[in-house]
Formats: C-alpha cells, structure tokens, sequence
C-alpha cells in the first residue's frame, strides 16, 4: 500500500515539473497575454487593453522599424513597458524635449533600440533614458484581444513613426531621410 501511494507521488510529482517546464518553455519562447496599462500609446493601445505578444522575434532578431514591442522599463526592472520601436542601431533620430521646444539628435548604438510611446505628450521613453538595450526586449505585440470591438491584428503604423528617424543603419547602406521631416 505504501509503496502504491509512493509511485503515484512521484509520479504525479514527476507530470508536475513536465508540464511546468512545457509552460515555461511557451511563455519563454512562444508568447502569451498581456494587459497593457497607462496612455503612452495612446491612441493605438488604450489603457487596459489586453493584446497578445509574441517572443519569436526578440530570439531570432527579427524586430524591426514601427513594431510595438514589450520591455523591461530601463529605470524599473520589475515593471514593464509598452513602446514603439523607432529606430535600430546605428539609426540617427530626431528627438524632441519633453517641452517640444528643443531639437536635437541621438545615435542608436549597437545592440539597442530606440522606444518611444506613440502619445508622445504623455509618454516616458527612450526621449528620458535614451537607447534600450535589445536584451530587454520580451515579445513583440501584433494582436488585440480586448475590447472585442478592436479584436485583430495591429495595423501596420511604421509610417508614423518615419518623421523622426533621419538616416538608417544597422550594416545596410546609409540613406538619408531627412526629406521625410517636411513630406507632410
């Protein structure tokens, strides 16, 4: 009898730690839900939306200009955070003060990535603590799952975030695109 209750521990025990690690292993690797919270990205995510991202793209280096994406916070390592990806290393982008007053320019370096929040007013981003390093990036968001009126995927808004990169790098031919500043 004893020896009955013992295997059926371990085994059960032993299912446990399996279907721990499969978990792990698709939260890690695969993606999972996340409720997006603050008006950064406003108007394109609101407060309290639920979106599911994927982690496919940060392991394969597969993120690219206009893609929202989740991060550590760089000031806040136990907090999240939900931005735009607007440029790459070796990119040049325009940035602008909290105020919009002054204008200047920054340069990605390698291995980061330049974040900033779509409601540009209310937003803390790469603007305050400059590039992010890629290995914060935890998954690409693609997919809005609530509210079920905006259910689908994101459409593609990398146009807007144009009007701020100047030139383009990351081992291609630099280009300059400044022209874009004024196309509007």
């Amino acid at each position: 009898m004893l020896r009955g209750v013992l295997g059926k521990t371990f085994r059960l025990v032993g299912y446990t730690i399996q279907y721990g690690c499969i978990a792990h292993c698709a939260f890690e690797y695969v993606g999972g839900v996340v409720m997006c919270s603050g008006p950064s990205m406003e108007p394109t995510i609101q407060n309290s939306d639920i979106v599911f991202a994927e982690n496919l793209s940060r392991h394969f280096y597969s993120i690219q200009r206009g893609d929202i994406v989740i991060a550590k916070s760089p000031s806040d390592p136990k907090s999240n955070i939900c931005k735009r990806v607007i440029g790459l290393e070796g990119d040049k982008i325009l940035t602008n003060s909290p105020s919009g007053f002054f204008k200047g320019h920054s340069y990605v370096p390698t291995g980061h990535v330049w974040l900033e929040g779509d409601n540009l007013q209310n937003s803390t981003d790469s603007r305050y603590y400059g590039p992010v390093p890629y290995g914060l990036i935890r998954g690409r968001i693609f997919f809005k799952i609530w509210p079920l009126s905006d259910f689908g995927f994101l459409r593609d808004s990398r146009s807007e975030s144009q009007g701020r990169l100047l030139s383009r790098g990351r081992g291609r031919r630099r280009e300059d695109l400044s022209w874009n500043l004024n196309a509007e």
